[in-house]
């Protein structure tokens, strides 16, 4: 009994109880009339075609068209509604204002730094176009004064974590996607309490979907009683224009804007093994030290002010305030953000610009491999040129329909010279690529949809860093521990797992 009372009393079976109850009066209210009136259900399937039309007419992937679209035809009544509680991919218009209006006020402190675009456009003109779309796209701009590392796993990026924030003067912010209860966010806690009785500034940003099965009992409340400030993005409540699409998937420290990390690291036992979920949890993560950690401060200030409604004087948060010191020099470092709030799909953009520019390898690490035809189409010419393509996914997966459909387009890729692997100590939730020896990406952009398209995210693009070779050994030591898919593994399996890797890609934009 008491098992079904704290079932029942979970957010989580809350949450779904009311979208359920919302869905089903809408639904049954639009059915019964349609049952009894001829013209309500000719009008309904009148209505689903010129629905179908709006959505074809949207900027938005084709592929997420073409899953709501059979939806919507094949089940008019049923796929309206469905289109109008969950179809929604972009913010709603007063939800764009107010991000727009904020954004302009960051943005016109990020400065741009031309010695260092004209010392990488002689240095290599095709990555300096690569750096010139983040920076006339995504608006963030090239550092040369920055210092780099990465990180292979969860537990070491932890420590570092730790030692800067112990270290803080003057302000922490934190912003991610998932809190869970456990070691690491207790003895994240404890160090806040201490700086905040220190006089140092904290703030907190977690998503409120991202954190719903998570977040600890009170969570807010005590916070506030430890004088951190929080703020939560895009919570959840159970009204018709409810929007879930739209979530902060992005994981961001800094540390008097000095030092900042960010990467597929989370705050919950699982991204420090801690606590073992599905086998060993491999991540990954990148520390910047110097001018470039402003970008991750400035997107950090953005969304806070934008929850928030506020604004300040975002230039105390400047590195070069509290540090005078100079920064060494780590080749170029470009922080950048993925929002929704545009057509722009920054992230997708940035990885295929690093497979069309490569010339001898690019490989990559990703928990999800669902991938529109721009991105399959990338991989298989690089392939077909003689690239060495290579991509890891994981062997224990943390989603099991996911991971049907993320194996569902290994044979396309097999049969067109990309090598894949799966991560056979456990799962891999690390977002990376490197190419060449030379740049490599670091961030929180999975290759499935839902980062692509519809997230905040963020990563930091980096040309002959220190941090580039590291991601190469790294890439070079987990393939070692991978087991490499052949096109008998994708070919020989049972008829019924066919099938429904076959549906999932229809939904596959929706999922």
């Amino acid at each position: 009994m008491k098992r079904i009372f704290s079932i029942m009393f979970n957010r989580v079976f809350m949450v779904a109880v009311a979208i359920i109850l919302q869905f089903s009066w809408l639904f049954l209210t639009l059915y019964d009339f349609s049952v009894r009136f001829t013209f309500v259900d000719i009008g309904t399937r009148i209505l689903a075609v010129f629905l179908v039309l709006v959505v074809i007419n949207k900027w938005i992937n084709p592929y997420y068209k073409l899953a709501w679209t059979f939806i919507i035809l094949l089940f008019p009544l049923l796929g309206s509604v469905l289109y109008a509680v969950f179809g929604r991919s972009q913010l709603t218009k007063s939800t764009q204002e107010r991000m727009d209006a904020v954004h302009k006020e960051v943005s016109a402190h990020l400065k741009v730094d031309t010695d260092a675009i004209t010392e990488l456009v002689k240095e290599d003109p095709g990555v300096a176009q690569q750096s010139k779309y983040i920076h006339d796209w995504a608006q963030f701009p090239l550092y040369r004064n920055s210092k780099t590392k990465y990180y292979a796993c969860g537990e070491d990026m932890f420590v570092d974590m730790k030692e800067a924030m112990e270290r803080a003067k003057q302000f922490i912010f934190l912003e991610y996607f998932i809190i869970d209860d456990g070691v690491m966010l207790r003895e994240i806690l404890d160090i806040l309490e201490r700086k905040v009785k220190e006089g140092v500034t904290v703030r907190l940003i977690y998503d409120d979907v991202g954190s719903i099965k998570t977040l600890p009992k009170n969570f807010v409340k005590n916070l506030n009683a430890i004088g951190v400030e929080s703020a939560s993005f895009n919570p959840f409540r159970p009204i018709l224009s409810i929007i879930l699409n739209n979530r902060d998937h992005r994981k961001i420290l800094v540390v008097d804007g000095q030092v900042g990390f960010t990467g597929g690291i989370n705050i919950a036992d699982e991204y420090i093994n801690k606590k073992e979920r599905f086998g060993y949890w491999k991540d990954a993560g990148i520390y910047v030290k110097g001018e470039a950690v402003w970008s991750l401060t400035t997107m950090f200030l953005e969304m806070w002010n934008y929850i928030k409604q506020t604004s300040e004087d975002y230039l105390q948060y400047l590195p070069q305030i509290y540090h005078k010191e100079n920064n060494k020099e780590d080749g170029f470092v470009q922080p950048y953000s993925d929002t929704p709030l545009d057509h722009e799909n920054v992230g997708e953009n940035i990885y295929l610009n690093i497979i069309n520019h490569a010339k001898k390898y690019v490989y990559i690490y990703t928990p999800y491999l669902i991938v529109d035809n721009e991105m399959t189409v990338a991989l298989q010419n690089a392939a077909k040129c003689g690239i060495d393509v290579r991509i890891v996914t994981p062997q224990i997966p943390d989603k099991k329909i996911i991971f049907l459909l993320t194996q569902s387009y290994y044979e396309q890729l097999i049969q067109n010279g990309v090598k894949i692997y799966q991560y056979t100590p456990g799962f891999i939730h690390a977002k990376c690529f490197v190419c060449d020896d030379k740049v490599a990406t670091v961030g929180t952009v999975n290759l499935d949809y839902r980062s692509l398209y519809l997230h905040f995210e963020c990563g930091v693009f980096l040309y002959r860093s220190q941090a580039v070779m590291q991601v190469k050994q790294d890439a070079l030591e987990t393939i070692q521990k991978s087991n490499k898919i052949t096109l008998d593994f994708c070919r020989n399996r049972n008829v019924f797992i066919k099938l429904a890797q076959s549906v999932l890609r229809l939904f596959s934009p929706l999922l």
